[in-house]
C-alpha cells in the first residue's frame, strides 16, 4: 500500500541512517533516530499492512504463510543436521520462520513477554564453561539493560504484575495483567498442590488503553496473526506511526536488500535492494543499521563479502552466523471433563518460573518456564490439523467426535528454555539454492546440545505433573527432539568485547566497520529462557541511545 504524508529520499543523496528491517529492534531505531532529527530510510522486504489489514483467515494465515512471505518455495532455506549432510529446503516452512511485513514478527509474535533475569547476563562467571561450546557472560548486565527494559514497558506497551522472583524493576508495568483463564486457574491449583508459584503472564498486548491504542478485544487471534485492532504492541502499532510523523522517515516496504556496499577505505555508503518490481536501487547512507533477524542479517553480511572483506563484511572474527539458538521446547497436551473454552482472550494467563535457573543438581545446563495456553486449541484450523490425541485416530468418525469433544476441553502446557551457543548451529550461504529476488538463500545447520534436550524434558516432566495435580483426564506427553527450525534467531552475531570472540561491541557497532551497527536477536550472547522479543526491543532503545550520542559527536 502506499504511505500517506511520509518523506521520500533522493537515491543518490546519503541519508544519515538506511535501517534493514522493520520489526521488533528495526522500527524502534527507524522511530528513536527520526524523531529525534535524523535522517532515516527503511528497508523492509515485506508489505505494509495496517490493522484493518489483518484478518483471522487461518488457512490463509497459518497454512499459506500470507504474513511470513508465501512459505519456503519464495525463500529457499535450506537445513542440515550438520556439515556431513546436504542441506535439503523444506516444502513448507523454512528453519528460520519469521514475518515479512512492517513491523516484522511483532506483528504475528503471541506477545508473552519476559525480561531476562540479572543470571542470564552472567552465568558462564558462575557456572563455569561448558566444554565444547561458546557459552559466555554478556558485555553489559541486567543493570544497565534494565532503563531500557521500563522504556518498553511504557512506550511500546506492557501489561503483566512482578512475580515472586522476577529481577528489580524500576517503574511498576503500566498496565494491569489480563484476567486470569481457565487454563491459569487450573495452573495455579495444580502448581500449589506441588509446592509451585504461578504468577501472571506478562504480555505486549494492551489490558487497557495505553498512548493512543485501545484495549485488546479478547478475540483470541494473538498467535500468528496480525491484530486487527493495534492493541498488540507490536513496532507497527507503537513506533513506525511516530516515525513517518516525524517528518524524517522513509519506509520503503517490498523492498529486498542483497547487498551492503563498502567504499575504499571499508566504511558502509550504499545498500543495494530490489525495489517493488523487481528493479535493482540503491540508496546511499552515512551509516546502515541491519536489524533483519538472528538468520536474514548474517546472510546479509556474508552476502556483502568484497575484496576489503573476503569472509563477509564485520566477519573478521569468523563469528557472523555462528552460535545460532532457538531456546529448547517442550509440550504437554491435556483434556479436562469439563469445558475450558480457553481459545478466548490472549494465550497465556499464568506461568510457572521456578525452574528458571540452571541448577547443578539437575547434571546438566538450562532453566526456563511452563505456561498453560490453548496453543493448537487456540483456532479450529490448526486444531483440526495438529491437535488429535496422540495414538488415537487421525481419520474417520472417532477422529472428529475426539476433535469436538476436546477442542473446548484441552489445555497445552508449554515449555520455554535455553539453548546453549555453539560452533555447530549456524547460518552460512547455500551454494545452491536461491531466494525469489535470486539472492543466495540461507543454509541452516543446527543439532540441540544434549543439554537443551534434557531440560526440555526436565520442564515437559513437571508440566506433566502440573496437569495431573490439576485434575486432567489424560495427559500426553508430546514427542520432542532436535529441531528443524524456529521463530527464536539468536546469537548469530553476537555482542561483546573481544573483536577476535564477537562480531558488535557492547553498543552494537561492528568491530571491523565503524558505521555499521547490527542489533536484532543476532546481537544476544544467551538464549534466555524463552522469551527474547522483550529484551531485543531494550537492546534497541539502548542501541538508538548510543548511535545518537555518538553521531552527535561525529564519531559515526
Amino acid at each position: 500500500m502506499a504511505i500517506e504524508n511520509q518523506v521520500t529520499y533522493p537515491l543518490d543523496e546519503a541519508v544519515d541512517f538506511v535501517i534493514i528491517g522493520s520489526g521488533s529492534a528495526g522500527g524502534i531505531l527507524a522511530k528513536e533516530l527520526s524523531v529525534n532529527g535524523f535522517k532515516v530510510v527503511v528497508l523492509e522486504q515485506g508489505p505494509f499492512r495496517t490493522a484493518e489489514d489483518f484478518t483471522h483467515d487461518s488457512v490463509a494465515v497459518s497454512a499459506f504463510g500470507e504474513l511470513s512471505g508465501g512459505g519456503n518455495d519464495n525463500h529457499q532455506q535450506t537445513f542440515r543436521r550438520d556439515d556431513t549432510e546436504v542441506a535439503e529446503a523444506p516444502a513448507q516452512r523454512g528453519p528460520a520462520f519469521y514475518a515479512q511485513t512492517v513491523g516484522g514478527s511483532s506483528v504475528h509474535y503471541t506477545g508473552n513477554f519476559w525480561r531476562l533475569r540479572e543470571i542470564d547476563f552472567k552465568e558462564r562467571s558462575l557456572l563455569g564453561p561448558i566444554s565444547g561450546t561458546n557459552f559466555a557472560d554478556w558485555p553489559i548486565s541486567y543493570a544497565e539493560l534494565e532503563p531500557y527494559y521500563t522504556r518498553v514497558d511504557w512506550e511500546i506497551g506492557v501489561s503483566g504484575a512482578p512475580g515472586p522472583n522476577d529481577s528489580f524493576r524500576s517503574r511498576p508495568f503500566p498496565m494491569p495483567p489480563f484476567p486470569i483463564k481457565s487454563s491459569g486457574v487450573l495452573m495455579e491449583r495444580g502448581a500449589k498442590k506441588l509446592g509451585l508459584n504461578a504468577q501472571p503472564e506478562p504480555h505486549a498486548i494492551l489490558s487497557k488503553p495505553l498512548n493512543g491504542r485501545p484495549a485488546c478485544i479478547n478475540c483470541g487471534f494473538c498467535m500468528g496473526f496480525g491484530c486487527e485492532v493495534n492493541a498488540k504492541s507490536s513496532t507497527l502499532a507503537a513506533m513506525i506511526p511516530d516515525a513517518i510523523a516525524s517528518g524524517n522517515c522513509e519506509i520503503r516496504a517490498e523492498c529486498a536488500v542483497f547487498r551492503i556496499g563498502t567504499n575504499d577505505i571499508g566504511r558502509a555508503d550504499e545498500v543495494f535492494y530490489y525495489d517493488p518490481d523487481g528493479n535493482e536501487r540503491s540508496q546511499k547512507a552515512s551509516a546502515v543499521i541491519v536489524s533483519a533477524n538472528g538468520a536474514e542479517t548474517p546472510r546479509l553480511l556474508l552476502n556483502s563479502a568484497s575484496a576489503q572483506h573476503p569472509d563477509g563484511l564485520a566477519n573478521s572474527s569468523g563469528f557472523v552466523g555462528r552460535n545460532l539458538m532457538y531456546n529448547s521446547h517442550a509440550n504437554v497436551k491435556s483434556v479436562f471433563e469439563q469445558p475450558l473454552n480457553d481459545y478466548k482472550g490472549v494465550q497465556v494467563s499464568r506461568i510457572v518460573h521456578d525452574f528458571y535457573e540452571s541448577d547443578p543438581k539437575r547434571g546438566f545446563y538450562g532453566g526456563g518456564g511452563i505456561d498453560a495456553r490453548p496453543f493448537a486449541a487456540a483456532v479450529p484450523f490448526m486444531f483440526s490439523m495438529i491437535g488429535a490425541r496422540p495414538g488415537g485416530p487421525t481419520w474417520g468418525a472417532d477422529f472428529k467426535a475426539n476433535l469436538e469433544h476436546d477442542f473446548t476441553r484441552s489445555m497445552y502446557l508449554f515449555c520455554g528454555a535455553t539453548s546453549i551457543a555453539q560452533d555447530r548451529n549456524n547460518v552460512t550461504i547455500d551454494p545452491t539454492h536461491k531466494d525469489r529476488w535470486g539472492r543466495p538463500s540461507l543454509r541452516i545447520t543446527y543439532r540441540d546440545h544434549d543439554d537443551d534436550l534434557a531440560i526440555a524434558g526436565f520442564l515437559q516432566d513437571r508440566a506433566a505433573e502440573i496437569a495431573e495435580a490439576a485434575g486432567a483426564d489424560h495427559v500426553w506427553k508430546l514427542p520432542y527432539g532436535y529441531q528443524n527450525g524456529g521463530s527464536h534467531l539468536l546469537g548469530t552475531c553476537r555482542m561483546g568485547d573481544d573483536p577476535t570472540s564477537s562480531v558488535v561491541d557492547k553498543y552494537h557497532r561492528a568491530h571491523d566497520v565503524e558505521n555499521l551497527f547490527l542489533c536484532d536477536g543476532s546481537s544476544m550472547v544467551t538464549s534466555g529462557r524463552g522469551q527474547p522479543t522483550m529484551t531485543i526491543k531494550a537492546l534497541a532503545f539502548r542501541a538508538a541511545e548510543h548511535i545518537m550520542a555518538a553521531a552527535r559527536n561525529n564519531a559515526v
